[in-house]
């Protein structure tokens, strides 16, 4: 999982690096999932109840994290840990938490001087209905929509100074 794209971690302009992000998420994805993601237009977030979140800090700080429904996250664990999708249980926070560090890890790599000068957080995941997540981000964040499986997902990135 690694590019030959170098972009410079200083770089004031972080909306360059949403094709970085893209590639991070679809090579997590292909690699660990085996699942070819699509594209998406339009994107209800209002059924997205699970968000697997990880920080950023160091010469970038800020909070990577993923939303889908459970169904997807259900069959993400399912993929993942070679099990029946109507067998998993609590592993799926464990599961949908290392998707979103391995998300987080690819893309840092991908951006010169972030490799080591960027730590990660262990993930945290939040399930249910009734949540709003805020973000303290010095500028909008880079959000990627797509599908796994027919079912939508986002990936944002919220970067802080």
């Amino acid at each position: 999982m690694n590019s030959t794209h170098v972009v410079h971690a200083a770089s004031e302009n972080h909306a360059g690096w949403l094709p970085l992000l893209e590639i991070s998420i679809r090579e997590v994805f292909e690699l660990m999932l085996s699942s070819q993601l699509g594209k998406v237009e339009a994107i209800d977030h209002s059924n997205m109840n699970v968000t697997a979140m990880v920080g950023l800090a160091g010469q970038l700080c800020g909070v990577l994290s993923v939303r889908c429904n459970g169904k997807a996250a259900a069959l993400m664990t399912s993929k993942m840990l070679g099990v029946d999708v109507d067998k998993v249980g609590a592993e799926m926070s464990d599961a949908l938490g290392e998707v979103c560090n391995m998300v987080a890890g690819n893309f840092k790599n991908k951006i010169s001087g972030l490799a080591e000068g960027c730590l990660l957080s262990p993930p945290t995941v939040i399930v249910g209905d009734d949540y709003c997540l805020y973000s303290q981000a010095d500028e909008p964040g880079l959000q990627v929509d797509l599908l796994f499986e027919e079912m939508p997902m986002t990936v944002s990135l919220q970067i802080q100074g």
